[in-house]
């Protein structure tokens, strides 16, 4: 399914991350548009859609509108200038995320080519947990995994002991609820 893709290692355990907190028959919308890890949820069996490409920082409408039960947000919140408003606005009731860490060792990822694949974020994980917090969102399980990169030095030696990535489930915590 996934396994010569670059990032199969993120994929595998973000796969495994949400088949432990999504049940196959929740509907899922997908932030962002069809990409691959999208794919990857159809193929095992989970009801997904995607946002269609708009700028979730200027327009929440499929974040208003959504019947989908569980919203996943793998890889995005680090390219929106305005995580706040996006976890404020959903509407279900679970949420996961998946975010890359800010390494102390590596700056924030900047393409010299695409003015969109940016991060504007690179959170510490206290961070992200923080915000869930502040915008009514109660994390229920969270793990951070490593992603070696296939380079000899010292940046590519501290990525095999140092988390890159961190994945979180949370659900609507019920005294922020307002819908």
């Amino acid at each position: 399914m996934y396994e010569n893709t670059f990032p199969n290692k993120r994929f595998k355990h973000t796969l495994a991350f949400l088949k432990k907190h999504v049940i196959q028959s929740e509907t899922i919308l997908d932030l962002g548009v069809e990409n691959p890890f999208s794919k990857i949820m159809k193929e095992a069996g989970f009801t997904v859609t995607n946002t269609d490409g708009e700028d979730l920082d200027e327009n929440q409408i499929h974040l208003q509108t959504t019947t989908a039960e569980v919203v996943t947000a793998f890889e995005i919140f680090e390219h929106l200038l305005n995580p706040y408003t996006i976890l404020k606005e959903i509407k279900t009731n679970k949420i996961l995320i998946s975010i890359p860490l800010r390494l102390w060792f590596a700056p924030a990822y900047r393409s010299k080519t695409d003015l969109w694949d940016r991060h504007y974020h690179e959170f510490e994980d206290w961070q992200l947990d923080w915000l869930l917090e502040k915008t009514g969102w109660k994390i229920i399980a969270k793990e951070q995994f490593t992603h070696p990169v296939k380079k000899m030095g010292f940046r590519p030696l501290l990525r095999l002991f140092t988390p890159r990535y961190y994945l979180v489930c949370a659900v609507r915590d019920e005294k922020f609820n307002k819908f």
